[in-house]
């Protein structure tokens, strides 16, 4: 038995729609799962058209917004774009001043620094920019959230312009106008990227469609991880068109330094130029970023692009030892909370988000990571968080708690007083506990599909490529096929951290590979039926093309029977401290690890093996009784058999009825047998001496006869008794018995007598009647 390390959750459509397309009914399921109904629904989802975007206009405050900004190049006004220092804020900002400059106008911009000013608008940045005679500001991915700021601006005489798409707070700003698809009732689509909402502004004002600036919105919309439907589909799929053909300077430049040879795809921008973009913001001002991205000249592209790579790889390096720091500190102080927050000093304020991500992935809980400034007394974080838990509304139900707080439902940053820390994390904790289960701290896995294999083709990787790009709200499909018999399960790569799996699927055989799951390969024995969920692709080498299954995840819910009788390897899995190791005769030979003698504890077995799951045994028991009674005790998802057998019985001294009866004879004639007969008797009967002492012993406990000099003499005047009266004839049937079942049996066959010996178990749905 091998449980899934995830919670499988099927969406299986209701039905396979009539669609006029060359498609499979796999790729038609999926079509129809996203609400596309009609042959004509799904040529314009799967062919993205930019008519299909929605009026620009159809913002309230659009035309107002359009109106100054050409009134402000007009009278060739100072313009600012106000951005923010991620990818989604400097490709927002990119595309407003790109836009602006091809208007004429003047126009600069300004990205908040992080470790100074922190997030968003700040009192001391607009001050400056009057200083220097702006009168017209535009914030791009973000503003919304700073009523205060806002206040400052029409006190200053300077008409604010927000465009952003974060959570808005209780108060909304008193700007000149807002761009905000949440606040536009008359907007048809509440999602975009901050990048997105730029981009309408710039359609906007430039009266058409500014194809080529689609490259930097899809940068932007990818990394900031919004719902890939409706407009931000079209904007991704198109933008991606754009990427793999446009020839500015610094987007060339950074496919460039992330080896992006082949064609840009969003799996291009989630890994590489989303992470360089970004990297730069959380090390030291972002301006370099926006420069790269605003620069023609290709030499200098090139060298600003390495910059920006270095810095990328400087921030994997600061992530690691943070990450490593925070884990330990999560294991000595927090492991049983349900809403990790960690804060110390020198925590570099620009990765923590990165590393709040991997602390969810690791322990699957909301996690908050500060850092602290001794100079303010605060500290300064971001917060990432699971589905069940909006890090948002919760955080704003104890926004007295915070000196800042933004963000979204999966993810937050925020500035906390130091001595409100050890508070925040006690009420982040009460509040979670009135909220979440013990399900919700399970992650999930969310599956396309329940298929057969005889529905998958060399072309349905290719098809599933037409549902792309795949993101957000529109997730890489992961299939589930069950009921498959393993053949094989093996370790690769050099730490063995990887599986190869072979297995049938009633009719064809399946390869499939795992990264990062190798000890699956040690939970599993070839004939189990497993289930796998995975990805269907296409495994290229020598020339030659076959399908395989990338493995998300795996289970089995049969038992598992691990076969080592007879060997001595078995001790590299006691490296799992899970395992329950039992021996039958008392041995100590595993001195590292800690046995459980079943004589000992036999009264107590039950509370011992208590939610045990893997059960090991090294010795044969004297009955087969006593593995029954262990056995029972649970539904084991692995039972490891590391039966040694050093006194074998079974061939060397098993005795048959006969041969009583001829030793029984040859007495009855001679009446008495020497001990010095003995070895010669044995050889002529073809006994060996341990088979003839064992049936003399036998007779002795019998009373059949007695022992006079060290002869042997018959008893004539005894009642006839059945050998199995006597102890020892009774121990070595025994002895011989658990051999023939535990020891000499195929590995089937011990299989099938320990599965029908274990505790029952219900599974999920199971029904017993009369209960």
């Amino acid at each position: 038995m091998l449980d899934s390390k995830m919670n499988w959750v099927i969406h299986n459509a209701d039905y396979t729609p009539a669609l006029d397309l060359p498609f499979s009914n796999v790729i038609k399921r999926m079509l129809a799962k996203r609400g596309i109904k009609t042959t004509e629904d799904a040529n314009r989802f799967l062919h993205a058209d930019v008519n299909d975007l929605h009026d620009p206009f159809l913002f309230p405050e659009m035309k107002k917004s359009v109106e100054r900004i050409h009134q402000a190049i007009n009278n060739e006004e100072q313009i600012l774009i106000f951005g923010d220092y991620d990818a989604d804020g400097v490709t927002s900002t990119a595309v407003l001043i790109r836009t602006l400059r091809q208007l004429g106008a003047n126009v600069n911009y300004y990205i908040p620094n992080r470790f100074t000013e922190g997030y968003g608008p700040n009192e001391a940045a607009f001050m400056e920019a009057k200083e220097a005679g702006i009168n017209l500001i535009i914030t791009v991915d973000t503003g919304i959230a700073a009523p205060e700021e806002a206040k400052l601006a029409k006190q200053l005489g300077i008409d604010l312009i927000i465009t952003d798409h974060h959570e808005e707070q209780n108060e909304l700003p008193e700007a000149y106008a807002i761009i905000h698809p949440r606040l536009a009732e008359t907007y048809p689509f509440d999602h975009l990227a901050g990048v997105g909402v730029a981009f309408k502004l710039a359609h906007a004002i430039l009266g058409e469609l500014p194809s080529e600036l689609l490259a930097y919105a899809a940068i932007g919309t990818v990394a900031d991880l919004v719902p890939l439907k409706d407009e931000n589909r079209i904007i991704v799929q198109k933008g991606l068109e754009e990427l793999n053909k446009i020839t500015e300077a610094g987007l060339e430049a950074l496919k460039k330094v992330g080896k992006i040879e082949e064609k840009v795809t969003e799996e291009s921008i989630g890994f590489i130029i989303g992470p360089r973009l970004n990297a730069v913001g959380r090390l030291q001002d972002a301006s370099l970023a926006v420069d790269l991205l605003l620069e023609d000249d290709p030499l200098i592209a090139e060298d600003m692009a390495k910059e920006v790579d270095q810095l990328n790889k400087e921030r994997q390096q600061i992530v690691a030892a943070l990450a490593e720091e925070a884990i330990e500190e999560i294991e000595n102080k927090y492991k049983d909370d349900k809403v990790i927050v960690l804060a110390k000093e020198g925590w570099n304020p620009g990765v923590l988000g990165i590393v709040a991500s991997r602390i969810v992935n690791q322990y699957y809980r909301p996690t908050i990571i500060l850092g602290i400034d001794p100079e303010t007394n605060e500290a300064k974080g971001s917060a990432r968080s699971i589905p069940a838990y909006d890090i948002f509304k919760n955080g704003m139900e104890l926004r007295h708690l915070f000196l800042q707080f933004g963000g979204h439902a999966q993810a937050a940053g925020m500035t906390v007083a130091v001595n409100q820390i050890d508070e925040l994390r006690q009420a982040l904790n009460e509040q979670a506990e009135d909220l979440l289960t013990e399900k919700d701290f399970h992650p999930t896995l969310e599956i396309e599909d329940t298929i057969d294999w005889n529905e998958v083709d060399l072309d349905l990787p290719k098809q599933l490529q037409h549902l792309a790009p795949f993101g957000m709200g529109n997730p890489k499909p992961y299939f589930q096929l069950n009921n498959l018999v393993l053949r094989e399960a093996r370790k690769i790569g050099a730490k063995k951290n990887h599986v190869k799996i072979t297995a049938d699927s009633g009719f064809e055989q399946i390869d499939m590979v795992g990264f990062q799951i190798g000890h699956v390969a040690d939970q599993l024995t070839p004939g189990s039926r497993i289930d796998v969920v995975g990805e269907i692709d296409i495994n290229e080498w020598n020339g030659h093309r076959k399908l395989q299954v990338k493995l998300k995840d795996i289970r089995c819910q049969e038992t598992q029977i691990f076969d080592f009788r007879g060997k001595g390897n078995y001790s590299t899995m006691l490296s799992n401290n899970d395992i329950k190791v039992i021996t039958f005769s008392g041995q100590n030979q595993l001195l590292d690890y800690p046995l459980l003698d079943y004589n000992k504890i036999k009264d107590q077995i039950e509370q011992y093996l208590e939610g045990t799951k893997r059960i090991m045994f090294i010795d044969l028991p004297k009955r087969l009784d006593d593995l029954e009674h262990v056995i029972s005790c649970n539904q084991y998802q692995s039972v490891y058999a590391c039966f040694q057998n050093a006194d074998e019985q079974y061939f060397t001294s098993s005795v048959k009825r006969n041969q009583f009866k001829q030793l029984y004879s040859i007495l009855k004639k001679h009446k008495e047998i020497k001990e010095s007969q003995k070895p010669q008797l044995a050889k002529a009967k073809g006994w060996n001496m341990d088979q003839l002492d064992f049936m003399l012993k036998v007779f002795f406990e019998l009373n059949f006869v007695t022992m006079r000099n060290g002869d042997i003499v018959l008893q004539t005047d005894v009642e006839q008794q059945p050998l199995t009266n006597s102890e020892t004839y009774q121990d070595q049937m025994e002895r011989i018995e658990v051999e023939q079942v535990l020891y000499y049996s195929t590995t089937d066959e011990l299989r099938q007598w320990i599965v029908d010996r274990m505790k029952p178990q219900l599974q999920e749905g199971e029904v017993v009647h009369g209960l």
